[in-house]
């Protein structure tokens, strides 16, 4: 079993920046991928970004590219999403999750019960 619990949701402004954390507990971090996802109101949840269980990899969707970073520290069992230049459009419950390194939400196994970030024009 695996518990993932998000943190470092909010409301901000278009522009600003927040950062997420999951923390983890009940299996080897350091063993798996990690990745965010988001869904918003009405919309499938979608791909967000993915690191290797080193860290050393990452893998962003389009439309968080160069605005995003996901980071993580195995030391802390714990993954990080740094939101930078935040959008409208980036309202959205956002996950983490546990499994492979991938896009897929199907290569992930395990789920945080996701943490709501809002962002106002």
């Amino acid at each position: 079993q695996v518990q993932l619990v998000e943190s470092g949701g909010g409301l901000v402004q278009a522009g600003g920046s927040l950062r997420l954390s999951c923390a983890s507990s009940g299996r080897t971090f350091s063993s798996y991928a990690m990745g965010w996802f988001r869904q918003a109101p009405g919309k499938e949840r979608e791909f967000v970004a993915a690191i290797t269980r080193s860290g050393v990899s990452t893998y962003y969707a389009d439309s968080v590219k160069g605005r995003f970073i996901i980071s993580r520290d195995n030391a802390k069992n714990t993954v990080y999403l740094q939101m930078n230049s935040l959008k409208p459009e980036d309202t959205a419950v956002y996950y983490c999750a546990v499994g492979r390194y991938s896009g897929d939400p199907a290569a992930y196994d395990y789920w945080g019960q996701g943490t709501q970030v809002t962002v106002s024009s």
